[in-house]
C-alpha cells in the first residue's frame, strides 16, 4: 500500500471511528450520566417532538413535575412508554392527567405517580430511527457486521505493512544467501536497500 493510499485510508477509517464513537455515546453512553434515550414512534407530541426523534429523559420525582411539563411514563401493563404533557395533577390520589400536544382530547386514563420515568431534557431529530433500527433485527445484525468490518479496516494497513516488511526481509535473506562473501556492513546496506525498494513498489519487486 503506497503512502498516499495509506493516508487516505487512515483518514477515512479515522472519520468512521469518530462517527461510530459519537453514535455510541448518543445511543448508549448518555446512560452513564443518568439520561435514558427514548425513540419517538408517533406524532402525538408534534411539533415539540417529531416522529423519529430521540428524546433524552432524566429521572425525576413526581413532586418535581408541574402542569405544562412533558413527562415520559409507562402507559400500561404491556410496558408501553409514552411521552405526553401534563395538563393537571391530582396529588391526593397520585395521578397525572396528560395529553399529547397534537391530540384533540386528553388521554383516556390518568398516569400513576409510580409509572413516571422522568422528563425529557432535549431531543435529536431523526436519531430515533437509527436507534430503533440498530436495536432490532435485521438492523442489529447489520450494525454488528459493520462494526467488525470497521475494526478490520482500521488494522488492515498495519497488517499489510508488517507483511511487506516480512517479505522485504525474506528477499534480503535470499540475496545474501546467494552472495555469502558480503561483509556485515554490506549486508546491512543491502537489507535497507531491499526494504526501500519494496516500499517504493507497494510491496513488489519489479
Amino acid at each position: 500500500m503506497s503512502k498516499r493510499v495509506q493516508k487516505v485510508w487512515n483518514a477515512v477509517t479515522t472519520v468512521l471511528v469518530i462517527l461510530v464513537v459519537i453514535l455510541a455515546l448518543l445511543l448508549v453512553g448518555v446512560r452513564l450520566v443518568g439520561l435514558r434515550p427514548m425513540c419517538v414512534l408517533s406524532g402525538s407530541m408534534e411539533p415539540t417532538y417529531h416522529t423519529g426523534s430521540l428524546i433524552y429523559v432524566k429521572p425525576c420525582a413526581p413532586e418535581d413535575v408541574q402542569v405544562g411539563d412533558a413527562i415520559t411514563f409507562v402507559l400500561n401493563e404491556d410496558l408501553d412508554v409514552v411521552t405526553h404533557r401534563v395538563i393537571s395533577i391530582d396529588a391526593e390520589n397520585e395521578h397525572f392527567y396528560t395529553q399529547g400536544d397534537a391530540n384533540d382530547a386528553p388521554d383516556g386514563a390518568p398516569v400513576y405517580f409510580k409509572n413516571l420515568i422522568g422528563r425529557p431534557v432535549f431531543t435529536i431529530p431523526y436519531l430515533g430511527y437509527v436507534s430503533h433500527w440498530v436495536s432490532n433485527p435485521p438492523g442489529m445484525y447489520l450494525a454488528i457486521a459493520l462494526a467488525l468490518v470497521l475494526i478490520i479496516l482500521t488494522f488492515l494497513p498495519d497488517v499489510l505493512r508488517k507483511a511487506s516488511e516480512a517479505d522485504a526481509r525474506d528477499a534480503a535473506r535470499t540475496v545474501l544467501a546467494a552472495d555469502p562473501t558480503l561483509s556485515a556492513p554490506e549486508h546491512a546496506a543491502l537489507r535497507a536497500q531491499c526494504a526501500r525498494l519494496f516500499a517504493a513498489n507497494d510491496g513488489h519487486f519489479n
